[in-house]
C-alpha cells in the first residue's frame, strides 16, 4: 500500500511539472473591432531563466525580441519595452487566459499551442474564381537589384493586343493584392479593369511573398526600378500594346509613378491614387496632426507633438552620416522626452531612432514630389478622397496640379471624391481605425472614375 501511494505521489509530481512547461510556441488572435491580428510567442528556457521572441505574421514581423518573461505559479507575464507591450495570463488546462496591453490599449487575448486561424471578414467586392478572363502567374527580373518579382498578369482574353496598367503599391511590404486588414484593393481593381478590356499587371514587392530581393534596405527609388523592370517585361508580351502602358500608383505608389514616368518614355499615362504632392516631411507632420485631432487629442498636445516631430525630421533631412544621425536623434529624443516619459523611455527612443534612420524613411523625409512631377508630360489623373487623413486632399491635389502645370502638361485631371478615405472606401471619419470595419474594399465611384478616364486615354 505504501509503495502504491509513493508511486502516486511521483506520478502527480511529474504531471505537475509537465503541466507547467511553458516553453515552445504559443499562438493567439488579437481582436479589435473587426480587425484580427495573429500573435505568436516563442518561449525558451536556459536554466532558471526564460527568454522569448514574438512574431506578428499578419504584419510580416518575425523574431521581435521580448524584454522579459516571467512564469510563476502558472502566471505568465511577457513585456516588450520598446513598443510598450505587455501580456499577462494564467495557464490552465493547456490554455493561457490573459490580457494584451499596449500603451493605453487593453484587450483580452488567449494563447494556445494549436495553430490559430483568422476568421475571414466579409468582403463582398472580392472576386472569386472562376474568372471570366485569363490570369497568368508571371515573373520578371530587376537585374540591378538581383531581384525576381512574381506577380499576376490579367488579360481580357487569349486574342487581342491590350492596353495595360501596372499597379504600384503603397508603403510597407505589400503583396500583389496590396492586402491589408482583410482587404485586397489591387485584386478588386484588377478584376474590374480586366473585365472592361484592360490588361493588368500586379506583383509582390521585392522580398515579399513570392518575390525575391531586399525589401528592408530599399527606398522608393529602388521600387521605381522594379516598375521599370515590369515595363521592360510587358514590352516582350505579344498580347500587350506597348504604346499604351500605364501606371496606377496608390499612396507611396502615387509618387513612384511620376518618378518612373519622368525617366521612361514608355509610360503612356499615370493615375495617382492618394499620391503626395507636397514635400513628404510636411506630409507626415500634417498627417499626424489630422489623425490625432480626429482621434480626439487636445490641440495643445497636437502642437507639442508637431514641434517634436518637425525637429526630428529636420535632423534627418540635414543628415549625411548615419551614425551621426543616430547619435543626434538619440540625444534629441532623450532631451524632449526627459520629463514626459517613464521607465520605458529608453526603449521608446530606440524604436523612434531605428525607424527614422532606416533607408526608406530617410529617403521619404527628404523627398519632394515636385521635381519629378515637373518632368511628367504624359496624361495624368490624380484622385483623392475628401476624408483622406493620410494624404490630405486639398494640399496635395493643388500641389500636384501646380507642378504638372509648371511642366507644361495640358492633359491633367484632378478630382477629390466625396466621403472617401485613404483606401478609397466610403467612410464616416477617415480614421485608419475604420479601414477594417468597412466591408467595402474600393468605392465603385472611384473605379468608374478610373475606367472612364482610361477609356479616353487609350481610344
Amino acid at each position: 500500500m505504501k509503495k502504491a501511494f509513493f508511486f502516486m505521489l511521483l506520478f502527480c509530481s511529474a504531471f505537475s511539472v509537465f503541466a507547467q512547461d511553458i516553453t515552445g510556441q504559443w499562438n493567439g488572435i488579437l481582436k479589435v473591432q473587426q480587425m484580427q491580428l495573429r500573435l505568436v510567442f516563442n518561449i525558451a528556457k536556459n536554466g532558471n531563466e526564460y527568454s522569448a521572441t514574438m512574431d506578428s505574421p499578419d504584419q510580416g514581423a518575425k523574431g521581435i525580441p521580448v524584454s522579459s518573461v516571467r512564469f510563476e505559479n502558472n502566471n505568465l507575464t511577457i513585456t516588450v519595452d520598446n513598443i510598450k507591450l505587455e501580456y499577462s495570463g494564467t495557464l490552465q488546462d493547456g490554455i493561457i487566459t490573459g490580457v494584451f496591453k499596449q500603451g493605453n490599449f487593453s484587450n483580452p487575448m488567449n494563447l494556445s499551442r494549436a495553430e490559430v486561424k483568422v476568421e475571414k471578414p466579409n468582403r463582398p467586392q472580392e472576386p472569386l474564381p472562376p474568372f471570366s478572363y485569363l490570369t497568368e502567374e508571371i515573373s520578371f527580373q530587376n537585374s540591378k537589384a538581383n531581384a525576381i518579382l512574381s506577380g499576376t498578369l490579367s488579360l481580357p482574353s487569349k486574342n487581342g493586343k491590350y492596353p495595360v496598367v501596372i499597379l504600384i503599391s503603397g508603403s510597407g511590404p505589400q503583396n500583389r493584392d496590396e492586402e491589408l486588414m482583410g482587404h485586397k484593393p489591387f485584386l478588386v481593381i484588377a478584376d474590374f479593369l480586366t473585365k472592361n478590356g484592360f490588361a493588368v499587371l500586379r506583383y509582390d514587392d521585392r522580398g515579399v511573398a513570392k518575390s525575391t530581393g531586399d525589401f528592408k534596405n530599399a527606398t522608393s527609388a529602388d521600387f521605381a526600378e522594379d516598375v521599370l523592370a515590369a515595363i521592360a517585361y510587358l514590352k516582350t508580351r505579344k498580347e500587350i500594346n506597348s504604346n499604351k502602358i500605364g501606371l496606377i500608383g496608390h499612396s507611396e505608389g502615387g509618387y513612384i509613378a511620376p518618378l518612373v514616368a519622368a525617366k521612361s518614355k514608355d509610360v503612356a499615362f499615370i493615375i495617382m491614387l492618394a499620391g503626395p504632392g507636397i514635400p513628404c516631411d510636411e506630409l507626415l507632420v500634417l498627417q499626424n496632426a489630422l489623425i490625432s485631432k480626429a482621434s480626439g487629442m487636445k490641440q495643445k498636445e497636437i502642437d507639442k507633438n508637431k514641434k517634436i516631430n518637425s525637429g526630428a525630421y529636420d535632423l534627418v533631412k540635414k543628415s549625411t552620416n548615419n551614425q551621426k544621425l543616430s547619435n543626434d536623434l538619440t540625444e534629441y529624443f532623450n532631451e524632449k522626452f526627459e520629463k514626459s516619459m517613464s521607465d520605458d523611455k529608453q526603449g521608446f527612443v530606440e524604436m523612434q531612432v531605428k525607424e527614422l534612420t532606416s533607408p526608406w524613411m530617410q529617403y521619404f523625409l527628404k523627398y519632394n514630389p515636385s521635381p519629378a512631377l515637373e518632368k511628367v508630360h504624359c496624361p495624368v489623373l490624380a484622385l483623392n478622397g475628401a476624408h483622406d487623413l493620410q494624404v490630405p486632399p486639398n494640399e496635395n491635389i493643388e500641389a500636384i496640379r501646380k507642378s504638372l502645370t509648371k511642366a507644361g502638361n495640358k492633359n491633367v485631371t484632378t478630382k477629390i471624391l466625396p466621403k472617401l478615405n485613404h483606401l478609397f472606401q466610403e467612410c464616416a471619419t477617415g480614421l485608419p481605425d475604420e479601414y477594417a470595419e468597412i466591408e467595402q474594399t474600393f468605392s465603385p465611384t472611384a473605379l468608374n472614375e478610373i475606367l472612364n478616364w482610361l477609356k479616353v486615354q487609350t481610344r
